[in-house]
C-alpha cells in the first residue's frame, strides 16, 4: 500500500508538471503569435475593474485562468488598443459593458473618453450596456452612439464629492499630537492629522477644482448626449437619480433604451448583420493587445518615460506607506540618466502622474532631467495629477502639457511629527532619562516622545522654510517666471489645469500624443516612432525571476492586504505613523490627502 500511494504521488506529479509545461509553452505562443481578427468583430471593453496609467504585471495564475482583464487595466493599453480597432478595418465596431471600474483620477477617465471619441471619427459605432452605470463609468459610455440599461438597472448620476477622515478626535482621545511645520495656507495634507474638520482655505481650492472637473464633464455629456449642460446639472440637483425610474432615464435623455441581455445580444447582431443564430466575432483586451499594429518602427526614437504613485524614498518606503506602484528616486533617475546617455533617444517624453511625496527623491529625478534637457528635449505630459512633488520634477521640461481634468500645483512643503507623549508618559506612565554629549544629541526621541519638544521644531520650520525657497526658485528656473510670483500662485495651492495654464504653470492643454508631437518638433524630427519605458515585467520574467527577489515574498504581500483589511480607513495614517518612527521620513512634498472623488 505504502509503495502504490507513493506511485501514484509520484504519477500525480509527473501528470500535473506535464500539464504545467504544456500551460506554460501555449502560453508563451501566445504572448509571440499576433492575434487574428476574423471580419465582422466586435471590440469588447467591460468596465469591470481598476483602470490606472499602465496595467501592473499579471500573475502566472492570471494568465492560466484567462485574468489579464479582471487584475486591472492599464490605460496605456486600453488606449493603444481603442486606436488599433479604429485602424482595422474588420473591426466593425465597440461594445462597452458597464461594470464596476475604478479610476484612479478624473483624468484617466476623460483620457479614455476621448479615445473613444476619436474612435467614432472612423465612422465605427459605439454602444455601451450596463446593470449598473457608476457616474465615473457613465462619463465614459456617455460618448457612445446609443446607451443601454438593463430593465432594472440604475444610474449614479449626483455630481461630484470628495470627502477625507481627520483623525486628530481619535488621536486626542489616543494622547498622540501630530508636530507640524509647514509653507503654503493651501498645503492641506497636514490637516487630516491636525484637525477635525476642512480648513476654509482647503474647502476653497476643493470647491475650485471639483467644480471645474464637473463642468468639463457637464459639457462633454452634454454634447454626446445632445441635452444643455445646465439641464443634465439639474438633474442632478432635483432628484437622486440613482432611484429614478428607467422611464425618467430616457426621457432625460440619459439612456436610449431599456434592454434585457438577449436583447442587446441581438442590437449587436443587427448591427453587424448576422443572423439570429450566429456567434458574435469578439476581442477582448488581451486579445488586442496581441493584434499587430500598423505603426511602424521606422524613424527616429522618442522615448515615453512612465512615473507615476507616490514619490518615495525606497520600495520599502512604500510598502511601509501602503504599497502600490511608486516613483523609486534613485531608479527613477538611474533610468533618466541612461535615456540622456543614449544616443538611440533623441527627445524623451515624461508622462507624469503623481501626488508627490519625498522631497529627496524628488531632487533626485528633476536632477536627472536637467541632464537629459542639456542633451535633448524634454516634454512633460501630466495625467490625473502632477502636484506637489509631482510638479517638482516636472518644471524643469522644455514643455508641460496637462490633461483639461489634470490636478497640478501644490507648491509647497510640509514637516509632520507625532508626538505620544500624552500616550507613552501621561496615559501609560513610561518615562526618559539618559545622557548625551551635546544639547541637540537625542533630538529624534524629544520629538516623538519629548514633553516639551517646541525648542527642536523650530529647527525643523526653518528646514521647511528653506525647502519652500528651493521649492520656488526650483519653479523660478524651469517655468522662467520670478520667485515671488511663483509664491503668489504657491502657498501649496492645488489648481485645474486650465486654471494652471492661465497662471503659466502649463504651457498647453492636451494628450500624451500632443506632447508626443511637441517631442518630435522640438528635436526636429521627421520621422519617429515611440517606446515606452521602463519596461513590463512580463509573468514568464516573475516566473524565472529569483526567489529572493527585492519586493518581498507571497506571504509579505498577503499580511499586508490582511492587515490593511483588518484596519480599513486607519491602515494608512498608522503605517505613515510607524515609517515616521523608523527612519524619520518627515518632510515631505505632497499634495492635498488623497480624496475618494464618486
Amino acid at each position: 500500500m505504502t509503495l502504490a500511494t507513493i506511485c501514484g504521488i509520484v504519477i500525480f506529479l509527473m501528470i500535473a508538471g506535464f500539464f504545467l509545461v504544456i500551460s506554460l509553452v501555449g502560453m508563451m505562443a501566445s504572448d509571440s503569435a499576433s492575434t487574428k481578427v476574423e471580419d465582422n468583430s466586435v471590440f469588447v471593453i467591460k468596465l469591470n475593474s481598476s483602470i490606472s496609467e499602465r496595467a501592473e504585471s499579471g500573475t502566472i495564475y492570471d494568465e492560466i485562468m484567462n485574468m489579464g482583464d479582471m487584475s486591472g487595466m492599464g490605460l496605456d493599453d486600453l488606449i493603444a488598443s481603442i486606436r488599433k480597432a479604429k485602424d482595422n478595418e474588420n473591426i466593425k465596431g465597440i461594445y462597452l459593458e458597464g461594470g464596476e471600474a475604478s479610476f484612479d483620477a478624473p483624468a484617466s477617465a476623460q483620457q479614455l473618453r476621448d479615445a473613444l471619441k476619436d474612435f467614432k471619427t472612423s465612422g465605427k459605432w459605439i454602444v455601451a450596456y450596463a446593470d449598473f452605470y457608476y457616474q465615473t463609468n457613465y462619463f465614459v459610455a456617455s460618448v457612445a452612439d446609443n446607451i443601454y440599461l438593463n430593465a432594472e438597472g440604475m444610474i449614479d448620476f449626483k455630481g461630484l464629492g470628495a470627502k477625507g477622515e481627520y483623525m486628530k478626535g481619535l488621536y486626542d482621545k489616543l494622547g498622540i499630537k501630530y508636530l507640524t511645520a509647514k509653507v503654503g495656507k493651501y498645503k492641506s495634507y497636514v490637516e487630516r492629522n491636525t484637525l477635525t474638520g476642512m480648513s476654509d482655505y482647503d474647502r476653497e481650492q476643493r470647491t475650485a477644482y471639483l467644480n471645474g472637473i464637473w463642468s468639463y464633464w457637464l459639457k462633454e455629456m452634454g454634447e454626446s448626449r445632445k441635452v444643455k449642460a445646465e439641464d443634465l446639472n439639474q438633474l442632478a440637483n432635483d432628484s437622486i437619480m440613482m432611484f429614478a425610474n428607467t422611464d425618467d432615464y430616457v426621457k432625460s435623455k440619459l439612456i436610449d433604451k431599456v434592454l434585457f441581455p438577449e436583447e442587446i445580444k441581438a442590437e449587436i447582431k443587427k448591427r453587424l448583420k448576422l443572423e439570429k443564430d450566429a456567434e458574435i466575432p469578439q476581442l477582448t483586451l488581451s486579445d488586442m493587445l496581441n493584434v499587430k499594429s500598423k505603426k511602424s518602427d521606422d524613424g527616429d526614437k522618442i522615448a515615453i518615460y512612465y512615473a507615476y504613485g507616490s514619490i518615495v524614498d525606497s520600495e520599502t518606503t512604500n510598502m511601509i506607506q501602503g504599497g502600490g506602484h511608486c516613483i523609486v528616486g534613485k531608479s527613477t533617475a538611474e533610468d533618466l540618466r541612461k535615456l540622456a546617455d543614449d544616443d538611440d533617444v533623441k527627445a524623451v517624453v515624461f508622462r507624469v502622474n503623481s501626488g508627490g511625496g519625498s522631497a529627496v527623491a524628488s531632487e533626485q529625478i528633476r536632477h536627472a532631467i536637467k541632464l537629459i534637457k542639456a542633451k535633448k528635449p524634454v516634454v512633460v505630459s501630466m495625467g490625473g495629477a502632477a502636484a506637489s512633488g509631482g510638479y517638482w520634477i516636472s518644471s524643469p521640461a522644455n514643455y508641460i502639457f496637462a490633461e483639461p481634468t489634470t490636478i497640478t500645483g501644490s507648491i509647497g512643503i510640509f514637516g509632520l511629527v507625532p508626538n505620544f507623549s500624552g500616550l507613552v508618559t501621561d496615559k501609560l506612565g513610561v518615562t526618559f532619562d539618559g545622557v548625551t554629549t551635546n544639547k541637540y544629541s537625542d533630538f529624534e526621541t524629544d520629538l516623538i516622545l519629548g514633553k516639551n519638544p517646541e525648542d527642536v521644531m523650530k529647527y525643523m520650520q526653518s528646514h521647511v522654510d528653506r525647502g519652500y525657497q528651493d521649492f520656488l526658485n526650483i519653479v523660478s528656473e524651469g517655468r522662467g517666471m520670478k520667485p515671488a510670483d511663483v509664491d503668489s500662485i504657491a502657498q501649496g495651492r492645488v489648481w485645474l489645469a486650465p486654471d494652471a495654464l492661465k497662471i503659466k504653470l502649463v504651457d498647453k492643454l492636451g494628450s500624451l500624443d500632443d506632447a508626443v508631437k511637441k517631442a518630435a518638433e522640438l528635436a526636429k524630427l521627421k520621422e519617429y516612432h515611440t517606446a515606452s519605458y521602463p519596461g513590463k515585467t512580463s509573468w514568464m520574467d516573475q516566473f524565472l525571476s529569483s526567489s529572493s527577489d527585492k519586493k518581498g515574498s507571497y506571504l509579505d504581500s498577503k499580511l499586508q492586504a490582511e492587515i490593511k483589511t483588518l484596519f480599513g480607513d486607519l491602515y494608512e495614517p498608522l503605517m505613515e505613523i510607524r515609517q515616521t518612527i523608523k527612519d524619520g521620513t518627515t518632510v515631505q512634498a505632497r499634495m492635498l490627502d488623497d480624496v475618494r472623488v464618486k
